[in-house]
C-alpha cells in the first residue's frame, strides 16, 4: 500500500482576494454549522490541496498534497499517475490535472474524509477496447483512455447524492450508472447521462 502524507503547512499563506471572501462568507457561516466551517477555512488558508484515493483493484491508498501555493507538484502527480494506472496491465498515462480539481472539489463538498474509491482511472487503447466488446456502455473514445476520467464511489454515500454534488459542480460529463453502483466523472464537455 502506498501512502504519501503531505508536507507542513506554512504558517503564513498567500491569500487571494477571492479566498479571503470565500474565508469571511464561512466564517459568517460557522454560527450555524461550525465545524465544517472551520475545516473549510483551514483548507483555505492552508493554500493546499490534497485527495486521497483508493483504488479498489490494486488495493492501493493514497493521501498527497498535490497543489500548494498556487501550484501543481509534480512529485504528487507520479504517485497520483501510478494509482490511475491500467490495472488489467499496469501501464501508466499522466492524468489531466482538472480531473484531480474535480475529485477534490467532490471531496470537499461532501466535507468528507474518507477516500474516494476509484473503480477505473486511466485506461489504455487496447483495454478500452476489449472493455467495448464486453459492453456498449464504453465509449469508443473514452476519456478514460486521455486519464481525464474516473469511475468512482464513496464510502457512506449514495451514488445519487455523489451524482447531485457533481452535476452541482459544472466541471465537466457526470455519467450516473446507479444499477452497477459508480459515478463516471470527466472533464470533457458539460453533460450529464444515466447508464
Amino acid at each position: 500500500m502506498s501512502r504519501i502524507k503531505g508536507r507542513k503547512r506554512s504558517l503564513l499563506p498567500e491569500i487571494s482576494r477571492r479566498q479571503l471572501l470565500r474565508m469571511g462568507l464561512i466564517t459568517v457561516a460557522s454560527g450555524l454549522i461550525p465545524g465544517r466551517a472551520m475545516a473549510a477555512v483551514n483548507r483555505l488558508a492552508a493554500g493546499e490541496r490534497s485527495v486521497c484515493i483508493y483504488n479498489l483493484h490494486t488495493k492501493e491508498y493514497l493521501d498527497v498534497v498535490y497543489w500548494r501555493d498556487g501550484k501543481y507538484l509534480p512529485e504528487a502527480f507520479r504517485d497520483i499517475n501510478h494509482v490511475f494506472r491500467d490495472h488489467y496491465n499496469g501501464a501508466v498515462k499522466p492524468i489531466d490535472k482538472k480531473l484531480i480539481d474535480f475529485l477534490y472539489s467532490i471531496q470537499g463538498r461532501l466535507d468528507c474524509n474518507e477516500p474516494i474509491h476509484l473503480i477505473s482511472g486511466y485506461r489504455s487503447p487496447a483495454t478500452n477496447a476489449r472493455l467495448r466488446k464486453k459492453s456498449n456502455g464504453v465509449a469508443r473514445r473514452s476519456l478514460h483512455i486521455k486519464g481525464q476520467a474516473a469511475d468512482i464511489r464513496m464510502p457512506g454515500y449514495q451514488i445519487k447524492t455523489l451524482r447531485s454534488v457533481a452535476y452541482n459542480l459544472q466541471n465537466g460529463g457526470v455519467g450516473y450508472y446507479p444499477r452497477s453502483n459508480f459515478l463516471h466523472v470527466d472533464v470533457g464537455r458539460v453533460r450529464f447521462w444515466r447508464g
